[in-house]
């Protein structure tokens, strides 16, 4: 991945943006978005193996945040036929773009996990 620099970044983010910059920030950073996005990279999953491979995630949080990502482009869906009609969600063209930049921040967490723990220790002990 390109290194980038501050001033690029500075260019996109414009006072006028910031808002609707920051809301598709939180959208793409949040911990369910990734997780979806995530497991729709690999392949595309209908609704109820969505909710069996995301531990924890409830149908109303996951229908919400599919929800937000179709909205954003990010996730598709199609109608399934058959005896029961079902979804079928898939990453789109976009949201494959995030798949460089999720690898890369999963990288770094993997690199830096027990350097964060030890400080996480040491903070939680000089604190309590």
């Amino acid at each position: 991945m390109a290194k980038v620099s501050f001033d690029e970044v500075r260019q996109l983010w414009q006072p006028e943006d910031k808002d609707a910059l920051l809301s598709i920030l939180n959208l793409v950073g949040d911990k369910w978005s990734q997780r979806i996005l995530w497991v729709l990279m690999k392949q595309p999953r209908r609704f109820t193996e969505l909710l069996e491979v995301i531990p924890g995630i409830s149908r109303r949080m996951l229908t919400h945040t599919l929800r937000q990502l179709e909205r954003d482009g990010l996730v598709s869906h199609k109608v399934r036929a058959g005896a029961r009609s079902s979804f079928e969600y898939d990453i789109t063209p976009l949201g494959k773009t995030l798949r460089e930049p999720v690898l890369q921040l999963a990288l770094w967490v993997g690199k830096n996990r027990e350097e964060i723990e030890a400080n996480r220790k040491a903070y939680d002990n000089a604190h309590n």
